[in-house]
């Protein structure tokens, strides 16, 4: 078959994939250049093709079996996952289920290349793709939910932990997704990771000249991620606090494997303390607080940190509540706000310094209208700024919410 180009080797042929992509997609080529991108000849290795969400690895028996429309789709789909941050965001549902993590991502994307990309036959999907048009306009977590609450276990022989490659169900999915790979990058790799696909998203949508003009809605979706902020925060927390408190040998770290050297990787027990910083100068309503402390106290659940220590501020910290775990059960009820005049957050981490407080994390909720700095911080700190997108802070991690979401 002469579409499938065996006249040229499978990696002359994902350069020439790539290449394509480019001329087809200008505005995808900064992504496409991020990570390294591998044939793999070892079929046992990588069965089809594989992202930690940076890089990417192709099979070369499963490039081997695919037209050119094909490939391109496959090599679309790893890129897309690595637009998306899946493998970052998504971490905590590969925790419950990694299948049906995969195939929730899976669904998504796929909708998005194939109505951008599909529509001339330019692009397929390999077979086993999963593609349903019931998922349009879902987000993984909605995606993955309704496969968890409607989809019968066990009775495909596929359990928890399986690879989501290629088999008899027509929608198993065609690729795996290297979920410890990603789990291995440090908390700097993962930040530098995010700014840099951030950079190759808006370099893209300018050299596309496409930015305002009813262009790329892929694109445009990207540059405002509509990732709900209770997954933002569940993630931030379950990623922030993930410790090294004792090592196992059960799971390798695969950061060594590659030099030779087998090493245990480490797992975290116990999470300390978090504090939640609130502002109360005035603009944070009773509804939306109580929505947000709820949410905070269904993350502890899981995490079950020692301590969990709430600071009202405005221009100085008002009131200091320390929960303990066994005490998080009546949070939202007994907690008292205080505060109303101004607003400086610089107050937060000069308080916690002078009174000794060193949480895992720090998650502060503001509207961002503050009357000096961000602050000086050394501690992670996910800043949840209500009703307010304009703002965006020079230090850790931002999401932006709407009351109306609350």
């Amino acid at each position: 078959m002469l579409s499938i180009g065996k006249e040229l080797n499978p990696e002359q042929r994902l350069a020439k994939a790539v290449v394509s992509i480019m001329g087809k997609a200008p505005a995808l080529a900064g992504v496409l250049m991020i990570g390294t991108r591998v044939v793999e000849h070892d079929n046992a290795k990588v069965p089809t093709a594989c992202t930690n969400g940076r890089d990417e690895w192709y099979g070369a028996g499963f490039v081997d079996g695919l037209n050119d429309a094909e490939f391109r789709g496959l090599v679309l789909h790893e890129n897309y996952h690595k637009l998306y941050r899946h493998l970052t965001t998504w971490q905590h549902l590969n925790k419950i289920d990694p299948d049906l993590a995969n195939r929730a991502m899976d669904y998504v994307i796929n909708i998005k290349i194939m109505d951008e990309y599909g529509q001339d036959g330019w692009v397929k999907l390999p077979e086993g793709g999963c593609f349903d048009e019931k998922y349009r306009g879902w987000d993984t977590a909605q995606v993955f939910n309704d496969l968890r609450d409607n989809e019968p276990q066990g009775e495909d022989g596929r359990g928890p932990g399986d690879d989501d490659v290629t088999g008899d169900d027509p929608n198993q999915g065609f690729d795996s997704h290297d979920w410890e790979g990603a789990t291995e990058m440090d908390a700097e790799e993962i930040r530098d990771l995010a700014r840099d696909i951030d950079e190759a998203v808006r370099q893209g949508a300018l050299i596309a000249g496409k930015m305002g003009s009813g262009g790329d809605r892929n694109l445009e979706e990207l540059m405002q991620p509509q990732i709900d902020w209770r997954e933002t925060l569940r993630e931030f927390v379950h990623t922030t606090c993930a410790g090294n408190d004792y090592s196992t040998w059960k799971r390798p770290n695969r950061r060594y494997i590659g030099a030779g050297i087998y090493m245990p990787s480490g797992i975290s027990e116990q999470v300390d303390e978090l504090v939640v910083a609130i502002d109360t100068s005035g603009s944070i309503g009773g509804t939306a607080l109580s929505a947000f402390l709820a949410e905070v106290k269904s993350v502890c659940d899981t995490v079950k940190p020692n301590k969990v220590r709430v600071l009202y501020w405005d221009t100085k910290v008002c009131r200091d509540e320390a929960y303990k775990l066994d005490e998080l059960d009546d949070l939202v009820k007994s907690t008292k706000p205080a505060g109303g005049g101004g607003t400086c957050v610089e107050c937060v981490p000069e308080y916690m310094q002078e009174h000794g407080i060193k949480p895992q994390a720090c998650i502060v909720l503001t509207d961002g209208d503050l009357y000096r700095g961000w602050g000086t911080w050394n501690t992670p700190v996910l800043w949840c700024i209500l009703d307010n997108d304009s703002k965006k802070p020079d230090v850790g991690t931002t999401v932006h919410i709407k009351s109306r979401e609350m």
